[in-house]
């Protein structure tokens, strides 16, 4: 992170802007709205600088800048269209440790200005450090468009209800229970469409009613983070998520989806791999429910779709059990995910009519499945958790009649950056896959739909630029 993201409140406080040109303007307009005490430094004003000099509203002094202006002030902005000029003006303000930002120049600048959404008191800013400003603009665009115009009015009305809230729940965890559900509910929506005398009933009521036990029990969200890219995760997982107060999660959840948890929520790894279980599923079954007994919003994060190959269905019968209540958020499973983004079409007209998903072990670690119907042509299977088996299902597919040109592929770390796919034949895989040095997570594709790999893919992944340069420097 390059800079440091921060609001500052400058009501009040003198800023100095040396510059009154059209690259002032915009400046001087924005720093007027935090209620600066904006003085200007310069020999010639633009005309609207110079009404709001006129009217009272800005201080002008009219000549070249000096170092004495910025005695006294809290930040300074240069905004001439003289470069030598607006490198005094930062330098100047650095010995004297003001913070100086120069219009269309990062490197002198101590701070940039940042793109603004305003939905006061709700301000939304959006940065590129510098390096993309369209970018920021059309960011900037998206989010006036997507966010309401009354959403300060919105904001507002909280901060006037707060202080009751406060004293009617004495607990934080209640409080922000009411306000989630205040923020997700009519009064909200009574707010946004301008119906405020409801929204105002709709808070009272809810502030006199009765507060019960079942008011804050807890909770349990089962919820599939995918295969690791954070922009698979549903509307719906990113929602309870953010809405979390524990969050327990498997190893394969990626860093980039955990990063998307509400901050304050508490974080447990109770990660299993296969043979070596960190926890056991009976421990991870009484986090569950102690927590939400607790009266906690759980989380139970887990990588794919909790329901393919996750022990989804085991944690929610020991749940049901307890009476503990729960819900579930599907997610795109490693099958789905993996293939997609490696280019291989898991069905397709002519090379497979059917598709199963089998699991590369089982309780024992035994790969017990019916081999010669996996081995039938025309088909695409996928193999989950099976790189330590993976000798053993190759050779087992090619006793039960898999033809050995028959084709397949492992994909690695799936749908993240460093996604490899390595694609080859029955006979030939194993030593593909020990050359590249493949590892968990992986998938495992067998099915003539793997050929197509090479004419479909799609995703550029560092791992594969990586290769595509190794290649271009043997060339």
């Amino acid at each position: 992170m390059q800079y440091f993201p921060i609001f500052l409140r400058l009501k009040d406080q003198p800023v100095l802007v040396v510059g009154g040109g059209t690259i002032a303007v915009r400046k001087i307009e924005l720093l007027r709205k935090a209620d600066a005490r904006v003085t200007v430094v310069a020999p010639q004003l633009h005309a609207s600088v110079a009404e709001m000099v006129d009217k009272g509203v800005i201080h002008h002094i009219a000549e070249e800048f000096k170092p004495e202006h910025l005695n006294g002030m809290r930040l300074a902005i240069a905004a001439t269209s003289r470069p030598a000029v607006n490198a005094w003006v930062a330098h100047q303000a650095e010995v004297r440790n003001i913070a100086v930002n120069v219009v269309d120049d990062r490197e002198l600048s101590r701070f940039i200005m940042p793109a603004i959404v305003d939905r006061s008191p709700v301000i939304v800013a959006v940065s590129s450090g510098g390096d993309a400003p369209v970018l920021t603009r059309r960011l900037r665009e998206q989010l006036e468009a997507f966010l309401p115009t009354r959403l300060g009015r919105l904001a507002e009305l909280a901060g006037h209800w707060r202080k009751k809230v406060k004293q009617r729940f004495a607990a934080t965890d209640q409080r922000r229970r009411f306000w989630e559900r205040f923020f997700d509910g009519p009064a909200a929506a009574d707010v946004l469409a301008g119906r405020e005398e409801q929204a105002q009933d709709s808070v009272e009521q809810s502030l006199r009613a009765p507060s019960t036990p079942d008011d804050w029990r807890g909770e349990v969200a089962l919820v599939g983070a995918g295969p690791g890219d954070p922009a698979l995760l549903t509307l719906r997982a990113l929602r309870v998520m953010q809405n979390a107060d524990v969050v327990l999660h498997d190893r394969l959840v990626s860093s980039q989806v955990l990063a998307l948890v509400r901050r304050d929520a508490e974080l447990i790894d109770v990660g299993k791999e296969a043979g070596s279980a960190r926890r056991g599923q009976e421990q991870i079954n009484a986090l569950l429910i102690d927590y939400a007994r607790a009266g906690k919003r759980v989380v139970r994060l887990k990588g794919g779709d909790p329901f393919i190959f996750g022990r989804g269905g085991e944690e929610l019968e020991a749940l049901a059990l307890a009476g503990v209540r729960f819900e579930v958020v599907p997610g795109v499973t490693a099958a789905i995910g993996c293939a997609a983004y490696a280019g291989i079409p898991l069905t397709h007209r002519d090379h497979a009519r059917s598709l199963t998903f089998v699991s590369g072990h089982a309780k024992d670690d035994a790969v017990d499945v019916d081999w010669a119907a996996l081995a039938k042509p025309h088909q695409t299977v996928v193999f989950y958790m099976g790189m330590h088996t993976l000798e053993e299902i190759l050779k087992r597919l090619l006793e039960h009649g898999a033809a050995a040109t028959l084709s397949a592929a492992v994909v690695e770390q799936g749908t993240q950056d460093l996604q490899r796919v390595i694609v080859g034949t029955m006979s030939d895989l194993q030593a593909r896959v020990a050359a590249a040095k493949i590892a968990s997570p992986a998938v495992l594709i067998v099915g003539e739909v793997t050929r197509l790999h090479e004419t479909l893919r799609w995703f550029n992944s560092t791992a594969a630029r990586d290769h595509l340069a190794r290649g271009a420097l043997l060339a």
